[in-house]
């Protein structure tokens, strides 16, 4: 966006100084946004507010809001909706002396015709925008939501910033207008390195299995993994990338404070204290249905790749594979059996999407790097030593440390073993796939019959 241009006419918000402004999103913004220019900060303090203030309005993946912000400019619409403009100020001060806008946002309403009925079309359609987000927006809400998200620990990205994920640009007008992260922003830097492993809620244990294979395979070739923290897949492929000491961020439909589902609670506050939970509304926003399908294309937008690893004919998880194909991202899909309704919509992405079957995760890092360029080898001292009968010294230490009885954590288990916290994960992770132990509540225990 043109920052002159989308700042005319519109160089402040009523009510609120650029200090107060300052002193609101400092918190929420110290480490994740731009190095403003020298006499700019005003300008990107008031840019940054406006797009929170619009995340409280704006639906996800709405295009009109989109190609507004681009011709307006955030602090331009916010005004435009505060100040009870109408659509026909609003168009001029997109188009000014350009017909551009208005047949933009023609198109938007499916009218094409020539400029004059552009033009009624478009200002229809800008009254029906500012209708359904003028009882929405509230400058002091707006605040609000800032103040709780500082209170959770939470930041605010908007475009440009230093860690906002690059892919999101292909979603170019239906694009996040701001994003609200809980965890090191500095993470996402990972995601140029990325897959996202998607799949059912309802899963069955060889979907899982697939998932969390998969995940701890990828996060050993330096990807981070992406998902939606939902049951199932989702849950399978973000719980072992943590425990091989990956990356993994997770996209949720509603506030980065609603943590759902409850069930993933603590799944979910593990990704914000080791990897990134991120999601374009703000804190205290109710997922919805639309909310998670609208969702799905930051994860697919998000990621080099997609891979299903399991899905019914009628799996949420196809909304993704669906953005993913529309953006031409590298789409893949696990097999399984032809018996299984579980594995049928995979079958059909393979059949009739051109998704690529993919059976190992040599095939899934291929897909999303086909030259193989990654990241440097792990130093030697952090790979496990192998003693002459396959099993590492590294897990006969573990096993060693583990009870039937006395739950550890992961952390207590390093320390006893005096190993890195990563290998210790890593292990833990390959215990827990090979059925040899599992983690409850108070911590790691060793599954029966497994030592020796």
């Amino acid at each position: 966006m043109n920052a002159e241009r989308g700042h005319r006419g519109a160089t402040s918000l009523p009510g609120l100084s650029d200090r107060e402004l300052g002193r609101l999103l400092a918190p929420v913004s110290s480490s994740a946004g731009p190095e403003p220019a020298s006499g700019q900060s005003g300008d990107v303090v008031l840019e940054r507010f406006a797009r929170a203030a619009l995340t409280t309005a704006v639906e996800p993946g709405d295009l009109d809001a989109g190609r507004l912000v681009e011709s307006l400019g955030a602090v331009g619409l916010v005004r435009a909706i505060v100040d009870g403009y109408d659509a026909d100020r609003v168009l001029d001060l997109a188009g000014r002396d350009s017909e551009t806008a208005e047949h933009d946002v023609a198109d938007s309403a499916g009218v094409t015709a020539d400029a004059h009925s552009d033009r009624g079309a478009a200002a229809s359609r800008i009254s029906q925008c500012l209708a359904r987000w003028r009882p929405r927006l509230s400058l002091s809400e707006s605040a609000r939501a800032v103040e709780r998200a500082a209170r959770l620990g939470a930041q605010l990205l908007a475009p440009g910033d230093r860690f906002w994920p690059e892919g999101l640009a292909s979603l170019e007008e239906g694009a996040p207008v701001a994003l609200w992260i809980r965890g090191d922003a500095e993470r996402l830097e990972s995601l140029h390195r990325s897959i996202a492993l998607v799949g059912a809620r309802a899963s069955s244990q060889y979907g899982e299995h697939v998932a969390m294979e998969s995940a701890a395979g990828l996060a050993d070739r330096g990807f981070a993994v992406v998902s939606g923290g939902a049951y199932g897949i989702d849950a399978a492929a973000h719980r072992a990338t943590l425990l091989s000491g990956g990356l993994t961020v997770a996209f949720l439909a509603g506030g980065v404070d609603r943590l759902y589902p409850a069930g993933n609670s603590e799944l979910l506050k593990r990704i914000a204290a080791e990897g990134v939970l991120a999601a374009e509304l703000p804190p205290g926003s109710t997922p919805t249905r639309w909310r998670f399908l609208m969702r799905n294309r930051l994860i697919a937008a998000a990621a080099n790749a997609t891979i299903v690893v399991e899905a019914g004919r009628r799996s949420g998880s196809l909304n993704t594979a669906g953005h993913a194909s529309q953006l031409g991202r590298p789409l893949g899909a696990v097999p399984g059996s032809i018996l299984s309704p579980a594995s049928a919509g995979c079958h059909r992405l393979i059949r009739e999407y051109a998704a690529t079957c993919v059976t190992t995760t040599e095939e899934m890092a291929e897909l999303a790097d086909p030259l193989g360029i990654g990241p440097e080898p792990a130093p030697p001292n952090l790979q496990p030593a192998t003693s002459s009968g396959g099993e590492s010294d590294a897990e006969r230490s573990v096993v060693t440390a583990l009870s039937r009885a006395h739950g550890a954590s992961a952390d207590e288990i390093a320390a006893r073993v005096q190993l890195p916290f990563a290998i210790v994960a890593a292990v833990l992770g390959r215990l827990d796939l090979a059925g040899r132990a599992r983690e409850r509540a108070g911590g790691w225990i060793l599954s029966e019959g497994s030592r020796g």
